[in-house]
């Protein structure tokens, strides 16, 4: 009787406030995100202690972390939350999101292989238009699990490439991209291009660059798009350097012999800055396309549909200026030629 008794006192913001503290690992942290203080999170994780009869956080190192039973009560407790959305939720799903006066904090994980432009954009887009909004911008890394993250609730959104999105999660499509290489000026491939000598058995041989492989939750850690398909083709190339820091990889290339395969769009941003030249890639890639992945967690939320509506909105601007600059480099080059 007194566990029926302790089960009826829990209420749904309890719930909240349980889920908040898992996911973000501190008490002060989650008095913030919950517009509470310190001390009343402080006497709700002792209630919450006290009720699962679990730590659910301890200390470790300078940080705290959830325990085993506490981050199994992350998926039940979003569900419960979401559960209660659809229940009583109807009066703020009609009154929508209003952007100008919302204070939210927006989280996107996105990948850095995209256009470089991309990100100050949104950020710049969403400044304009929602002037209170903060956001946090994370970066997709091997140690950045972002199928667990969109499921706790920590980031709203993810940004980046897949050649199989994980069927989880919805998925908007934002753009697609022609694979290209990016070399040097002065590389060999450079003047071998457009030629025969340029073939898949010498662009396998050429020393490579690539992006350190990300974390695909449950999976474990898979590499790139572009290794995925040479994979599937029965193909390897030479990767002589890894590395996290994607955006430096055009300076790299620019003073070796390395190779760097991805998009056009990201490449077209270097080429009147670096010494480098843009040719085409010999391995019939398929297009590189970009989704933006979200949970079920926020799929029915105003704000969340807002967001994916900014996001698609700059992802289709900026695709529509690369295409734009990419008809004009092509009128100026048959006017070189012709003259």
């Amino acid at each position: 009787m007194a566990q029926r008794t302790d089960f009826e006192k829990i209420e749904l913001h309890l719930v909240r406030v349980l889920h908040t503290l898992i996911t973000e690992r501190s008490v002060s942290r989650a008095a913030m995100r919950l517009q509470s203080t310190q001390p009343a999170v402080s006497a709700q994780l002792k209630r919450l202690r006290a009720l699962t009869g679990d730590p659910l956080l301890v200390r470790a190192g300078n940080q705290m972390a959830p325990t085993e039973a506490a981050s199994a009560l992350v998926e039940p407790a979003a569900r419960m939350l979401q559960d209660a959305e659809r229940l009583f939720g109807t009066r703020t799903r009609q009154r929508g999101f209003d952007a100008t006066s919302s204070a939210l904090t927006f989280r996107i994980a996105a990948s850095d292989y995209l256009d470089p432009l991309f990100l100050p954009e949104i950020v710049a887009h969403l400044k304009r238009v929602a002037p209170q909004v903060k956001l946090e911008m994370r970066p997709l890394t091997g140690e950045f699990d972002y199928r667990r993250s969109l499921a706790a609730g920590e980031v709203d959104l993810v940004i980046g490439n897949w050649l199989k999105p994980p069927e989880e999660l919805h998925l908007g499509k934002l753009l697609s991209d022609e694979i290209v290489c990016l070399v040097a000026e002065d590389h060999p491939v450079a003047r071998a291009s457009s030629g025969r000598a340029w073939t898949t058995e010498r662009y396998l041989a050429c020393e490579h660059v690539a992006p350190m492989p990300m974390h695909t939750g449950a999976d474990g850690i898979a590499p790139g798009v572009i290794e995925q398909y040479l994979t599937s083709l029965g193909l390897k190339r030479d990767v002589m350097v890894r590395t996290a820091h994607f955006s430096l990889i055009p300076l790299m290339v620019s003073q070796s012999l390395l190779v760097l395969t991805t998009g056009r769009l990201f490449c077209t941003r270097y080429v009147d800055a670096l010494p480098v030249r843009i040719v085409r890639c010999p391995v019939a890639f398929p297009p590189l396309t970009y989704y933006q992945l979200w949970h079920d967690l926020t799929h029915a939320s105003a704000s969340g549909r807002w967001l994916r509506e900014q996001v698609r909105e700059v992802a289709s601007r900026l695709a529509g200026l690369s295409m734009l600059q990419r008809r004009r480099a092509s009128a100026a080059a048959s006017s070189a030629l012709s003259e």
